[in-house]
Protein backbone atom coordinates (compact mmCIF):
# COMPACT_ATOMS: atom_id res chain seq x y z
CA UNK A 1 0.00 0.00 0.00
CA UNK A 2 2.66 2.32 0.88
CA UNK A 3 4.51 1.96 -2.00
CA UNK A 4 1.29 2.25 -4.09
CA UNK A 5 1.01 5.82 -2.53
CA UNK A 6 4.30 6.92 -3.44
CA UNK A 7 3.49 5.82 -7.04
CA UNK A 8 -0.30 7.51 -7.46
CA UNK A 9 1.65 11.06 -5.32
CA UNK A 10 4.28 10.86 -8.32
CA UNK A 11 1.43 10.34 -11.01
CA UNK A 12 -0.47 13.21 -9.54
CA UNK A 13 2.28 15.47 -8.75
CA UNK A 14 3.48 15.48 -12.53
CA UNK A 15 0.26 15.74 -13.67
CA UNK A 16 -0.59 19.03 -11.54
CA UNK A 17 2.92 20.13 -12.71
CA UNK A 18 2.14 19.99 -16.25
CA UNK A 19 -1.43 20.88 -15.98
CA UNK A 20 -0.40 24.08 -14.15
CA UNK A 21 2.45 25.19 -15.09
CA UNK A 22 2.13 24.25 -19.06
CA UNK A 23 -0.55 25.65 -18.69
CA UNK A 24 0.23 29.25 -17.56
CA UNK A 25 2.48 29.40 -21.18
CA UNK A 26 -0.75 28.49 -23.10
CA UNK A 27 -2.86 30.66 -21.33
CA UNK A 28 -0.38 33.98 -21.00
CA UNK A 29 -1.14 36.75 -22.92
CA UNK A 30 0.65 40.21 -21.89
CA UNK A 31 4.17 40.98 -22.22
CA UNK A 32 5.46 39.86 -18.45
CA UNK A 33 4.44 35.95 -19.40
CA UNK A 34 8.40 35.06 -18.87
CA UNK A 35 8.07 35.92 -15.25
CA UNK A 36 4.13 34.83 -15.01
CA UNK A 37 5.20 31.29 -15.93
CA UNK A 38 8.50 30.66 -14.06
CA UNK A 39 6.16 31.91 -10.86
CA UNK A 40 3.90 29.34 -11.78
CA UNK A 41 6.09 26.40 -12.55
CA UNK A 42 7.77 27.58 -9.25
CA UNK A 43 4.76 28.05 -6.96
CA UNK A 44 3.35 24.87 -8.19
CA UNK A 45 6.27 22.65 -7.25
CA UNK A 46 6.83 24.68 -3.81
CA UNK A 47 3.11 23.70 -3.72
CA UNK A 48 3.38 19.86 -4.38
CA UNK A 49 6.87 19.51 -2.54
CA UNK A 50 5.09 20.07 0.76
CA UNK A 51 1.69 18.31 -0.16
CA UNK A 52 3.21 15.13 -1.68
CA UNK A 53 6.93 15.48 -0.01
CA UNK A 54 6.37 13.02 2.35
CA UNK A 55 4.70 10.14 0.77
CA UNK A 56 7.43 10.07 -2.14
CA UNK A 57 9.82 12.77 -2.31
CA UNK A 58 7.81 14.62 -4.76
CA UNK A 59 10.61 13.74 -7.78
CA UNK A 60 7.55 14.61 -10.23
CA UNK A 61 10.71 14.49 -12.45
CA UNK A 62 12.75 11.83 -14.05
CA UNK A 63 15.92 13.87 -13.73
CA UNK A 64 15.13 14.36 -10.09
CA UNK A 65 14.93 10.33 -9.92
CA UNK A 66 17.88 9.70 -11.85
CA UNK A 67 19.61 12.16 -9.06
CA UNK A 68 17.91 10.10 -6.10
CA UNK A 69 18.80 6.44 -7.61
CA UNK A 70 22.75 7.72 -8.05
CA UNK A 71 22.43 9.32 -4.73
CA UNK A 72 21.15 5.89 -3.27
CA UNK A 73 18.32 7.64 -1.77
CA UNK A 74 15.79 5.32 -3.63
CA UNK A 75 16.62 2.00 -5.68
CA UNK A 76 16.16 0.79 -9.24
CA UNK A 77 13.24 -0.76 -8.81
CA UNK A 78 11.84 2.43 -7.31
CA UNK A 79 13.21 4.51 -9.52
CA UNK A 80 12.09 3.04 -12.54
CA UNK A 81 8.22 3.01 -11.13
CA UNK A 82 8.66 6.66 -10.65
CA UNK A 83 9.35 6.91 -13.95
CA UNK A 84 6.75 5.15 -15.71
CA UNK A 85 4.74 7.26 -13.18
CA UNK A 86 5.83 10.49 -13.92
CA UNK A 87 5.58 9.94 -17.85
CA UNK A 88 1.92 9.19 -17.44
CA UNK A 89 1.13 11.41 -15.24
CA UNK A 90 2.81 14.28 -17.48
CA UNK A 91 1.09 12.84 -20.77
CA UNK A 92 -2.80 13.11 -18.63
CA UNK A 93 -1.54 16.56 -18.28
CA UNK A 94 -1.06 17.59 -21.35
CA UNK A 95 -4.08 15.81 -22.59
CA UNK A 96 -6.28 17.81 -20.11
CA UNK A 97 -4.55 21.18 -21.90
CA UNK A 98 -5.26 19.77 -25.72
CA UNK A 99 -9.06 18.93 -24.34
CA UNK A 100 -9.31 22.76 -23.22
CA UNK A 101 -7.24 23.76 -26.37
CA UNK A 102 -9.32 21.99 -28.95
CA UNK A 103 -12.48 21.74 -27.34
CA UNK A 104 -12.55 24.02 -24.32
CA UNK A 105 -12.18 26.98 -26.42
CA UNK A 106 -8.76 28.30 -25.20
CA UNK A 107 -6.58 29.96 -26.94
CA UNK A 108 -3.15 28.21 -27.28
CA UNK A 109 -0.82 31.19 -26.52
CA UNK A 110 2.63 29.19 -27.65
CA UNK A 111 1.03 27.68 -30.73
CA UNK A 112 2.63 24.34 -29.36
CA UNK A 113 1.24 23.45 -26.47
CA UNK A 114 3.68 24.55 -24.49
CA UNK A 115 6.07 22.39 -25.79
CA UNK A 116 9.51 23.17 -25.68
CA UNK A 117 11.98 22.93 -28.64
CA UNK A 118 14.75 25.47 -30.09
CA UNK A 119 14.30 27.29 -32.98
CA UNK A 120 15.83 31.01 -34.26
CA UNK A 121 16.29 32.16 -30.43
CA UNK A 122 18.58 28.91 -29.83
CA UNK A 123 20.20 26.00 -31.42
CA UNK A 124 20.65 22.48 -30.84
CA UNK A 125 24.40 22.94 -29.54
CA UNK A 126 23.12 26.03 -27.25
CA UNK A 127 20.23 23.96 -26.21
CA UNK A 128 22.08 21.03 -25.18
CA UNK A 129 24.34 23.16 -23.07
CA UNK A 130 21.35 24.95 -21.43
CA UNK A 131 19.46 22.32 -20.18
CA UNK A 132 22.74 20.35 -18.76
CA UNK A 133 23.51 23.40 -16.73
CA UNK A 134 20.32 24.18 -15.83
CA UNK A 135 19.26 20.95 -14.86
CA UNK A 136 22.45 20.15 -12.75
CA UNK A 137 21.48 23.51 -10.96
CA UNK A 138 17.77 22.41 -10.43
CA UNK A 139 18.65 18.25 -9.56
CA UNK A 140 21.55 19.81 -6.95
CA UNK A 141 19.57 22.24 -4.96
CA UNK A 142 16.39 19.33 -4.66
CA UNK A 143 19.29 16.71 -3.33
CA UNK A 144 21.55 18.77 -1.37
CA UNK A 145 18.36 20.75 0.53
CA UNK A 146 16.48 17.13 1.08
CA UNK A 147 19.16 15.47 2.48
CA UNK A 148 19.77 18.27 5.65
CA UNK A 149 17.49 17.61 8.03
CA UNK A 150 17.72 21.24 9.47
CA UNK A 151 16.45 22.34 5.95
CA UNK A 152 13.27 20.50 5.88
CA UNK A 153 10.94 23.15 6.62
CA UNK A 154 12.35 25.25 3.76
CA UNK A 155 12.93 22.93 1.54
CA UNK A 156 9.72 23.54 -0.58
CA UNK A 157 10.87 27.30 -1.06
CA UNK A 158 13.95 26.43 -1.98
CA UNK A 159 13.25 23.85 -4.68
CA UNK A 160 10.62 25.80 -6.36
CA UNK A 161 13.23 29.30 -6.09
CA UNK A 162 15.48 27.20 -8.58
CA UNK A 163 12.94 25.99 -10.97
CA UNK A 164 11.31 29.46 -10.93
CA UNK A 165 14.77 30.62 -11.57
CA UNK A 166 15.76 27.98 -14.53
CA UNK A 167 12.29 29.35 -16.32
CA UNK A 168 13.33 32.78 -16.35
CA UNK A 169 16.55 31.77 -18.16
CA UNK A 170 15.00 29.50 -20.59
CA UNK A 171 11.42 30.46 -21.36
CA UNK A 172 12.38 32.66 -24.03
CA UNK A 173 14.87 30.03 -25.48
CA UNK A 174 13.91 26.77 -25.65
CA UNK A 175 10.65 26.97 -23.07
CA UNK A 176 12.46 25.53 -20.78
CA UNK A 177 12.83 21.54 -19.64
CA UNK A 178 14.99 20.44 -17.19
CA UNK A 179 12.48 17.69 -16.92
CA UNK A 180 11.78 15.09 -19.56
CA UNK A 181 8.34 13.98 -18.55
CA UNK A 182 7.17 17.57 -18.73
CA UNK A 183 8.96 17.61 -22.25
CA UNK A 184 7.17 14.23 -23.27
CA UNK A 185 3.52 15.31 -22.09
CA UNK A 186 3.29 18.63 -24.54
CA UNK A 187 4.77 16.61 -27.10
CA UNK A 188 3.07 13.78 -27.07
CA UNK A 189 -0.02 15.85 -28.42
CA UNK A 190 1.83 18.45 -30.30
CA UNK A 191 3.60 16.04 -32.80
CA UNK A 192 5.55 17.49 -35.52
CA UNK A 193 8.99 19.14 -34.37
CA UNK A 194 8.39 19.05 -30.71
CA UNK A 195 8.44 15.34 -30.88
CA UNK A 196 11.29 15.17 -33.68
CA UNK A 197 13.30 17.35 -31.00
CA UNK A 198 11.59 15.65 -27.82
CA UNK A 199 15.16 14.08 -27.63
CA UNK A 200 16.95 16.43 -26.51
CA UNK A 201 14.97 17.29 -23.74
CA UNK A 202 14.91 13.93 -22.39
CA UNK A 203 18.74 13.48 -22.82
CA UNK A 204 20.38 16.62 -21.88
CA UNK A 205 18.35 16.78 -18.42
CA UNK A 206 19.60 13.16 -17.36
CA UNK A 207 23.23 14.32 -18.13
CA UNK A 208 22.79 17.72 -15.84
CA UNK A 209 21.35 15.08 -13.24
CA UNK A 210 24.15 12.99 -13.27
CA UNK A 211 26.33 15.86 -13.15
CA UNK A 212 24.38 17.02 -10.21
CA UNK A 213 24.30 13.65 -8.37
CA UNK A 214 28.28 13.46 -8.76
CA UNK A 215 28.88 17.10 -7.53
CA UNK A 216 26.16 16.33 -4.52
CA UNK A 217 28.57 13.81 -2.99
CA UNK A 218 31.21 16.47 -2.65
CA UNK A 219 28.93 19.26 -1.23
CA UNK A 220 27.23 16.74 1.14
CA UNK A 221 30.34 14.83 2.50
CA UNK A 222 30.70 11.18 3.23
CA UNK A 223 28.45 10.64 6.47
CA UNK A 224 25.06 12.47 4.48
CA UNK A 225 23.02 9.74 4.78
CA UNK A 226 20.14 9.18 2.33
CA UNK A 227 17.21 10.98 3.43
CA UNK A 228 14.96 8.06 1.61
CA UNK A 229 15.07 5.11 0.40
CA UNK A 230 12.00 4.10 -1.62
Amino acid sequence: MEATQRYVAEFLGTLLLVFFGVGSAVAVRDEGGIVVVALAFGFILLALVYMFGPISGCHVNPAVTLGALLARQISLSGAIAYWIAQFVGAAVGALLLWILVKAGGVTDQTGVLGSNGYDENINLGGTILLEIVLTFLFVLVVLVVTSRVEQTAVAGVAIGMALAVCHLVAVGLDGTSVNPARSFGPALFEGGSALSQLWVFIVAPLVGAVLAALTARFVLGPNRSAARRT
